[in-house]
């Protein structure tokens, strides 16, 4: 099949969280799997690495792109995805992406991701790539299905197109005021826009989820949980009326990119069968933080956006109290909101030789902290699909978690008796389940040989690309036909 894939982030070349690694993954594994794929993102002025390697497309320069009354041009500039990857076309348009970070706080801000969709579409016109699936990701592309149907509607090429829309996250959906129609250039397809007209504004995402011919989500419990008031943010009644429209394919690991065996950005490497190479990873980690050597003690690790989402609230006593109680070491990276930011420089103030955080980005810094920790904290109040917990289970990390969205699809309680499980698992969102669930994981730890056990039950797990791509592969022949 012919895919047109739109992205605001894929990893390496722009990446804030979780949306960049899946983008690249997924198109990568397409690209394996014998599909043409053609990947469509902003050529930011932030671009991580890449710029050695794009090229200009001739006939693809200088192309006016008309919004509402603003008046834009662009050129699209190539680079293929490292890792044996489709190509990535990069949009290059000064006065919207040429600044010093992917997202901005600037008014313009639905113009820009509104304009990404747009070049991407003219793009492909100017190249006569009639794509079989616009596959396109989170509120930011939210209105290709509609352009799709409306303004590229006329274009015999996208006759046969078919739209997919994966949210990442429902939390995020780029509601802006009603005069944003006007400001995109929407006046023709204003009754087709979902949203809160009355109220004065209208929805990316929402618009998104009534024109796609199909909605995904990025794990099977969560595509039920949003469907309940509790994690519908306020879209819940319009997800339960779309049925089989809607469904959920978990996400997979970038294997090239996260294995044990042959991560070049750790110190050694290691195996289930053989765990030596994690032992100095951990020793190397905690030479890196400037903490005391563990004699025997755990490292809990933490890799994380910095936000309400992610549960740390319930560490703000349990942590402390547990430092107080126990001999252990809390390797953190992250950051984001500032009174979470506050809590873990707090922290490591507190216990200068047992807990160390680097509040910033620094992807080389994760791989060492998943490797080199032997259990990984992820208390999220909830969770689209979360990678970090399967990234901690192939490098033999024991990931201690919240029953939520895809922690609950990936992580199995350990049970002693049995010798099955692959984690701590705790159901109750407060401060009392997560202090049952790191007493739990501490008791196990003193238990080398079901330590052990659970640590290579989780390294033979199946997270790979490969599996998760038949099922979007599956989906795009059922639309096709």
């Amino acid at each position: 099949m012919k895919i047109c894939l739109i992205s605001a982030e894929v990893a390496p070349f722009a990446k804030t969280g979780g949306l960049g690694d899946v983008a690249a993954a997924l198109a990568r594994a397409l690209a394996a799997a014998g599909h043409e794929v053609r990947i469509f993102l902003p050529l930011y002025g932030n671009l991580r690495t890449g710029w050695d390697t794009i090229v200009g497309v001739d006939f693809l320069r200088d192309i006016p792109l008309q919004m509402g009354p603003h008046h834009y041009r662009f050129s699209i500039q190539t680079a293929p995805l490292p890792g044996g990857g489709p190509w990535v076309y990069f949009v290059g348009c000064p006065p919207l992406y040429a600044r010093p970070s992917v997202y901005s706080a600037e008014w313009d801000e639905p113009l820009r991701h509104a304009a990404l969709t747009r070049a991407a579409l003219l793009s492909c016109q100017r190249m006569g790539f009639a794509p079989d699936i616009l596959h396109v990701n989170d509120w930011h592309a939210g209105l290709a299905p509609l352009l799709l149907k409306t303004e590229f509607g006329w274009d015999r090429l996208f006759a046969r197109t078919k739209s997919v829309l994966t949210i990442h996250n429902l939390a995020y959906q780029g509601v802006v005021p009603w005069k944003y129609v006007r400001e995109i250039g929407l006046e023709g397809s204003a009754a087709q826009l979902a949203g809160s007209a009355g109220a004065g504004r209208f929805g990316f995402l929402e618009t998104g989820l009534v024109h796609a011919n199909a909605v995904t989500t990025v794990s099977r419990t969560y595509a039920r949980e949003i469907q309940t008031p509790a994690q519908g943010f306020g879209l819940d009644g319009l997800l339960r009326r779309m049925g089989g429209k809607l469904l959920g394919i978990p996400n997979g690991v970038d294997t090239q990119e996260w294995s044990p065996v042959d991560d070049a950005k750790i110190p050694a490497a290691y195996t289930a069968d053989d765990l030596s190479g994690k032992a100095i990873c951990k020793e190397k980690l905690l030479e890196e933080a400037g903490l005391t050597p563990a004699d025997g003690a755990p490292v809990i690790g933490i890799v994380s956006r910095m936000s309400s989402q992610k549960g740390f609230e319930l560490c703000f006593r349990a942590l402390p109290r547990l430092l107080d109680e126990e001999d252990l070491r809390i390797v953190v990276l992250g950051s984001g909101d500032p009174r979470l930011e506050g809590f873990f420089d707090g922290l490591q103030r507190r216990y200068p030789e047992r807990v160390r955080f680097a509040n910033r980005y620094d992807d080389a810094l994760a791989h060492r902290i998943e490797a080199g920790s032997d259990m990984f904290l992820m208390p999220s109040k909830f969770e689209p699909c979360g990678l970090n917990q399967m990234y901690s289970l192939l490098y033999g990390t024991v990931p201690i978690v919240h029953r939520t969205g895809g922690l609950a699809d990936t992580v199995s309680i350990y049970d002693p008796e049995t010798g099955e499980g692959t984690g701590i698992v705790f159901d109750h969102f407060t401060e009392a389940g997560l202090d049952w669930a790191l007493r739990g994981a501490l008791k196990l730890w003193k238990q080398p040989e079901h330590w052990k056990r659970m640590q290579q039950n989780g390294m033979a797990q199946d997270f790979s690309w490969t599996q998760r791509v038949k099922e979007y592969e599956a989906l795009y022949g059922l639309l096709t036909g």
